[in-house]
């Protein structure tokens, strides 16, 4: 982690502890971090879940790679240092609402296990690694944005999984294959998965 350019700043302490906001929200703060190709289910899955985790009371919210693009990292391409300082700033917001109390479900190829692995280092215990595993056919077979498409006829150059690369987590805490299973199947795994931690403690679902 590289120090803050000025000197002259001071982090304030708030009043409150993670276990302040635990006991206000009656669930932990938590980052379900989904990676995976573009088409693989990222954003479906991850907006499904923040439905049945607010309908059981939790405090869920998304982060979507096209939505932070759009505002917070909008001045970074694709270039792999671009990508690694876009992984870089959403680690950094994922730490501030898992503090928060907030279950956190960020969708971002993130494609470099050491971008991944970086943003697990600064949480902890608080991040969850989900791949949603669907293949690179299953995925360019769907091509919702056109996207391989292009990639393909080289209008888009690197391009993660054609020209570019992409690196499967070796251990994540839940893998889901998107091309297998349906949406609903997969956030039932996920849910499953969480509550069978205990990482929730799910509102009606103790």
């Amino acid at each position: 982690m590289t120090s803050p350019k000025s000197k002259n700043i001071r982090v304030h302490e708030s009043e409150l502890h993670s276990e302040d906001r635990q006991r206000a929200h009656g669930h932990a703060g938590l980052t379900l971090w989904f990676t995976g190709l573009s088409g693989s289910g990222k954003s479906t899955l991850a907006y499904r879940l923040e439905r049945l985790l607010t309908e059981h009371g939790v405090f869920a919210y998304v982060l979507d790679g096209d939505g932070v693009r759009h505002g917070l990292c909008r001045d970074l391409g694709f270039a792999p240092e671009d990508r690694r300082e876009n992984i870089r700033r959403v680690g950094e917001v994922a730490g501030l609402f898992t503090d928060a109390g907030v279950v956190l479900l960020t969708a971002f190829i993130s494609p470099y296990r050491s971008d991944r692995d970086a943003v697990r280092a600064l949480l902890g215990d608080s991040f969850v690694e989900v791949h949603v595993a669907a293949s690179l056919e299953v995925c360019e077979s769907r091509d919702p944005k056109g996207l391989y498409q292009k990639a393909r006829s080289g209008e888009i150059p690197a391009f993660t999984g054609v020209s570019a690369p992409y690196e499967e987590p070796e251990s994540p805490e839940i893998r889901v294959d998107t091309g297998v299973l349906s949406i609903d199947q997969a956030a039932a795994e996920v849910m499953a998965w969480l509550e069978a931690k205990r990482e929730l403690g799910l509102p009606g679902r103790r």
